[in-house]
């Protein structure tokens, strides 16, 4: 019989040997970047979330994407249908998987968000998508693939328009600095053309919450779907990065519910710097009385005591700017400016 000096000898041997080996995590691998799109260059038109149901709206995508000198190339199953959502969740990542593996195409553009998404993230080969690096952008319900992707493959990934938002001038030239170019841009609010005349600015007005400069990884996107994937393997380490969230149609205590849950979960007290962007329709519930966003945002925000500001033009806007997602950035929560540190493609 085994005393218990030697049973504890036996079970340490026993844990030591049944211990796994340690294998390399996308945290500890290197940031990988894509390669810049090139005019001629071929573009994987995807639909990773809800459907399109009238046809010229796929048209118009083409156009813009032609417009932008590009060739567009349809996903096997861009058109399929499966209730609210653009075909099963597994044709739907075999789109996105097939285009990371084929060598002719440059970049990924979503028709649109809407929902789906998150579904997608387990069927995705996120080894084949590092092996493979390319342009990947998008908003709103993106968020979930973009981040997912950054945070399993550290690949610059892109919060930036979908195939059927505005394209006017100047989203068009932010997409064309960034993933054209290569310019490690500042970004900053526009001077709305109806305050050329004013004694101060009334349209993108910044806020500074907490003033100061800050340096860190670039992650956000949308607040509803951020929220969503918290707590799984598709969230991106929030250790020393630059957060930067927007919605839409939202109530305010949903959003205030929303935050809550960032900073029960830790997610706040890692940052380095905030951001939060614009809030269209977001107002309050018909109730007897209800707090502000201003006062949500400053209320979660404030005791960080990290540089943090408010009313960047970042979310559903007309004009969508292209962000670097897990890319070196430096705010200014005074000036209200993102700068990048370094080009975002090769």
């Amino acid at each position: 019989m085994l005393n218990r000096r030697q049973f504890l000898q036996i079970a340490a041997t026993t844990c030591a040997l049944a211990t796994p080996l340690k294998i390399a995590t996308a945290k500890s691998r290197p940031l990988l970047k894509p390669p810049r799109l090139k005019p001629g260059a071929i573009v994987g038109i995807i639909s990773p979330a809800s459907a399109t149901f009238v046809r010229e709206e796929l048209n118009i995508v083409l156009d813009a994407v032609r417009g932008l000198g590009l060739v567009p190339k349809l996903a096997p199953h861009v058109g399929d249908r499966y209730g609210y959502l653009a075909g099963s969740d597994k044709d739907r990542a075999a789109d996105i998987n097939q285009f990371f593996q084929e060598a002719q195409v440059s970049a990924l553009l979503p028709i649109r968000g809407g929902w789906g998404c998150s579904r997608i993230l387990p069927y995705l080969d996120y080894e084949i998508i590092r092996q493979n690096p390319k342009i990947i952008i998008g908003f709103s319900d993106i968020t979930a693939l973009i981040l997912a992707i950054n945070a399993r493959t550290q690949l610059v990934t892109f919060h930036g328009p979908n195939g059927l938002t505005s394209w006017r001038t100047s989203q068009t030239e932010s997409f064309r600095r960034v993933l054209f170019a290569g310019e490690a841009v500042t970004i900053a609010n526009p001077k709305d053309g109806d305050d050329g005349d004013r004694l101060m600015q009334v349209k993108n007005r910044i806020q500074t919450i907490t003033p100061g400069k800050a340096q860190g990884k670039l992650i956000g996107g949308n607040l509803s779907v951020l929220s969503g994937i918290v707590g799984s393997l598709y969230l991106p380490d929030m250790a020393g990065a630059i957060l930067f969230l927007e919605d839409t149609g939202e109530n305010i205590y949903r959003l205030d519910r929303l935050m809550t849950h960032l900073k029960i979960a830790g997610v706040f007290d890692k940052l380095a710097g905030f951001i939060f962007g614009q809030c269209p329709g977001c107002t309050p519930d018909a109730d007897y009385g209800s707090l502000t966003l201003e006062e949500v945002v400053w209320g979660h925000i404030q005791p960080l005591k990290i540089p943090a500001y408010y009313g960047a033009a970042i979310g559903h806007l007309e004009n969508i700017v292209t962000l670097p997602i897990g890319l070196e950035v430096e705010i200014d929560a005074v000036a209200g400016s993102i700068k990048m540190l370094e080009s975002a493609v090769i």
